[in-house]
């Protein structure tokens, strides 16, 4: 799978348009809107708040697939990282090699965005993702062979991150596809979660086997996409929630940005997106240089760091899985908390505290980064998603460009401890500086997912089977006998 990676939360507004700063009412709220007093969920609630989407045999087929294929991401990133320092025994180079995979996705990434928005998805992921695969095989060959230099290194990452371009934005849209709107919060967690179980794994395995070889690490990887496209070519495309492809138009790129310009619900967290991602999320960066330079390891060190990263990325994901409304507030707190977590991660003496910390560092960064892509999703219209989603990507992925080298230059001047450090200041800062400005958003949002009394709710713009409706359709609490309620998803 690549990088280490719906409906939208509004109601129609008076003049038929779709306001991109309404909420959604909570699942327990009424026919009138009001949300029912119902207490603390039991056990069996929560497991099925917390599993929602794994009832719907694409979503779950995709969630497998993913954590088949990110374990081989993630074994070819370890591979990588130290193949990289055994050929250059450099920090900086560590982390321009890391930023030349997400170029592309700086440069073009909205491109990709309205290539997503105008394609189906499904097909896009079955190109980007044999793509992929072959380019690790070209990883595994080179290296198996000795052929391997540092130019080359660049060329693949960079080819790679051209793939990324069409594949990170489709991927994240295609989510929204796989599910109905209220269970769209949870599917994106549960990917997240998927993502993290595979590093835990990877991680792992990877560090083992690049004592070994490094080679075995790249061609694994290059046989685990066979998952994912297993997966997409195994869903029934009749059960699909397909969003309505976006008409060719001109200026639609431009349109894009000032849609998300004008909509504070996403440009504030977009903005912290881009901050903590391009400072704090260049762990393939600043954890290898404390496995080596701080506690005298090597790329079994490094693996056993990121693994136990993961295995408090798991933790937060389940319980950021359980939660029912994801809030600008959540992102805030989550940003803050995170912070002090890579805060303490910089500081710690020995390789057990450091273990101790990277835990919470773990739980922190799903936690931030399933919210966050969570509040995008959902205060985005379902024609600009993909754009939106690209601008995700930018700002999450897109920005390690800038940061990589940032981070492992600090690493290398300053000492490996600084590159933690010059995350996690950053993060924790976007946290309190944001959190009044998103919290008036909060409270705007509330006011407006409570609508009077007899007021109809309004059907979501796409249907299973591809069947569309109008944004401005309303309907109402019962369906009409002649209707298949099961072709029928409201806005909750």
């Amino acid at each position: 799978m690549t990088a280490i990676q719906g409906d939208p939360a509004s109601v129609t507004s008076g003049d038929g348009g779709v306001g991109p700063d309404a909420g959604l009412a909570g699942p327990d709220a009424g026919a009138d809107g009001a949300v029912a007093d119902s207490g603390p969920p039991g056990p069996a609630t929560a497991w099925h708040q917390m599993t929602s989407s794994f009832h719907h045999r694409n979503y779950l087929l995709f969630f497998y697939g993913q954590l088949v294929s990110v374990i081989g991401t993630w074994m070819q990133t370890v591979a990588q990282s130290f193949l990289v320092l055994d050929l250059t025994h450099s920090g900086t180079q560590l982390g321009l090699t890391t930023a030349a995979r997400f170029l592309p996705i700086l440069i073009f990434g909205q491109a990709g965005g309205l290539f997503a928005d105008r394609r189906d998805k499904r097909r896009i992921l079955l190109v980007t993702q044999t793509s992929a695969g072959l380019l690790a095989g070209v990883f595994a060959v080179l290296t198996g062979t000795h052929e391997i230099r540092l130019w080359s290194v660049y060329v693949l990452a960079i080819a790679l991150g051209f793939v990324n371009v069409f594949d990170n934005p489709a991927r994240q849209a295609f989510i929204s596809e796989m599910v109905p709107p209220e269970d769209l919060g949870n599917a994106v967690t549960l990917n997240s979660v998927a993502v993290n179980m595979a590093r835990v794994f990877g991680a792992a395995i990877g560090g083992v086997l690049a004592a070994i070889g490094l080679t075995l690490c790249f061609a694994l990887n290059g046989v685990s996409f066979g998952a994912v496209l297993l997966s997409l070519v195994l869903m029934s495309t009749a059960a699909l929630y397909p969003a309505r492809p976006a008409a060719k138009e001109p200026g639609q790129i431009r349109a894009g940005l000032r849609y998300v310009k004008s909509t504070p619900a996403l440009l504030v967290p977009l903005i912290m997106i881009a901050v903590v991602g391009t400072l704090a999320w260049e762990f393939q960066v600043s954890l290898p240089l404390m496995a080596s330079h701080v506690f005298g390891g090597g790329a079994g060190a490094y693996g056993v760091m990121a693994s136990v990263m993961g295995v408090g990325a798991v933790a937060g994901g389940l319980v950021s899985a359980a939660r029912v409304k994801p809030s600008g507030r959540a992102l805030c707190l989550a940003s803050i908390g995170w912070g002090i977590a890579i805060l303490v991660a910089a500081v710690a003496p020995s390789m057990p505290l450091e273990l101790a910390a990277l835990l919470f560092v773990g739980y922190g960064s799903i936690t931030f980064n399933s919210m966050a892509k969570t509040v995008l999703q959902l205060a985005a219209t379902p024609q600009m998603r993909g754009r939106v989603m690209a601008l995700w990507g930018l700002a999450w992925l897109g920005s390690t460009p800038i940061g990589g080298p940032i981070v492992g230059w600090v690493g290398q001047e300053a000492g490996a401890r600084w590159s933690l450090v010059v995350g996690g200041v950053p993060t924790l800062l976007c946290g309190l500086l944001a959190l009044p400005v998103l919290v008036k958003i909060d409270r705007r949002r509330g006011d407006r997912s409570r609508p009077a009394a007899g007021m109809p709710r309004f059907l979501s713009p796409f249907f299973p089977n591809g069947r569309g409706a109008s944004p401005d359709q309303p309907i109402t609490d019962r369906c009409d006998e002649t209707s298949d309620a099961n072709t029928t998803t409201e806005l909750r």
